[in-house]
């Protein structure tokens, strides 16, 4: 899915995150979004996404062919602001996951490669913060959406935790992936740079 921003500006209050921002995400291709803390890099991403709209400018998901209402069952996303549902079992949280989208393995599988499987019959709650950043991003990698979106992905993951996370990257074919981040390290793969400073 080919996702085209055209003058895209957006403020909260009298606050300007980023103005006149044009940008294609075209099929397959990988995007660093990088900037300092604060920056507006979450906001471009949520915009990116259709959770946010934007002040001005217009975003077309597929030349148009795809309202903004229904992007969300084409992209998937794992950010530190999305919570999960503590409430749940791990095997719930997957469930319930995979009831919006198609996934790309199967339950034991997600478990294993998630290496949580110990941890199936655990309420979410009383997982480690790395833990609950391992669910988010295979969740998120292993949706079967043409759309990959990443917010600081190796947030709460220790060195153990980032390894898995670019080899799991490695493994994502034919996604558009999209990283926000101020960590070079989270986005080595990516072939295209969009520093949010320069839309100030």
């Amino acid at each position: 899915m080919q996702i085209d921003l055209k003058n895209i500006s957006k403020r909260f209050n009298q606050e300007l995150i980023f103005k006149n921002l044009t940008l294609s995400l075209e099929p397959g291709g990988s995007y660093a979004i990088t900037g300092p803390n604060g920056s507006g890099k979450s906001t471009l991403l949520q915009v990116i996404s259709g959770y946010v709209r934007p002040s001005s400018g217009e975003i077309a998901y597929d030349k148009d062919k795809i309202d903004v209402e229904e992007a969300y069952t084409n992209i998937s996303i794992a950010a530190p602001y999305l919570e999960l549902i503590e409430e749940f079992t791990l095997e719930e949280a997957i469930d319930f996951h995979f009831k919006f989208k198609k996934p790309l393995a199967k339950k034991e599988e997600l478990l294993n490669i998630s290496y949580l499987a110990e941890a199936r019959a655990k309420q979410v709650k009383k997982f480690s913060s790395g833990m609950k950043q391992r669910l988010k991003l295979a969740l998120a990698l292993y949706s079967d959406c043409p759309v990959l979106l990443l917010d600081e992905p190796t947030s709460n993951l220790d060195v153990k935790g980032s390894n898995w996370y670019k080899e799991q990257i490695d493994k994502m074919e034919n996604k558009t992936i999209v990283v926000a981040s101020n960590q070079p390290d989270e986005y080595t793969f990516c072939d295209n740079t969009i520093d949010i400073m320069e839309y100030k």
